[in-house]
């Protein structure tokens, strides 16, 4: 169980690197204290070492979260990524075909990948125009004009 603790952990703390988000992370270290577990202990309960990680991690990520994402926006100026979706928001994108409502969906090209999107806006979006992304439902990127992103919802 050892080396299955420290290889899941090693992998949560590279993935990590990837991410920026911070719940890897914590992830990540909690698999690490369950691997410490097992040293010490070394016929503990395999529920007592996943229970032990599980804490660990949680209590990561609801206590110290917050504070590691503040220090790492002062210091690097850089975007936390709230999940998968937060890095999305607020980025640009470039229209490939007509974008619409909900059924009249088009496609954004986004750091190098094709996406599905949707406007709110009332007018359709024209190919080639730079949007910015308002929201992720889904798959699905609802963007805006650049010049419409500043607007509230």
């Amino acid at each position: 169980m050892l080396l299955l603790w420290v290889v899941s952990g090693l992998v949560l703390l590279a993935v990590e690197l990837h991410t920026v988000a911070f719940y890897a992370l914590f992830l990540g270290i909690g698999s690490l204290a369950a691997a410490v577990l097992v040293v010490f202990v070394p016929d503990s309960p395999i529920w007592a070492q996943a229970l032990l990680a599980a804490v660990v991690a949680v209590v990561g990520m609801f206590a110290l979260r917050p504070f590691v994402s503040r220090a790492f926006l002062r210091r690097r100026d850089g975007v936390v990524s709230f999940g998968v979706h937060g890095g999305l928001i607020g980025q640009e994108a470039l229209t490939l075909d007509a974008i619409g409502d909900e059924h009249h969906a088009g496609h954004v090209a986004l750091a190098s990948e094709r996406w599905l999107a949707v406007t709110d806006q009332p007018e359709p979006v024209g190919p080639d125009v730079t949007v910015v992304v308002a929201a992720v439902r889904g798959t699905t990127l609802v963007v805006r004009p650049r010049a419409s992103a500043t607007s509230t919802e």
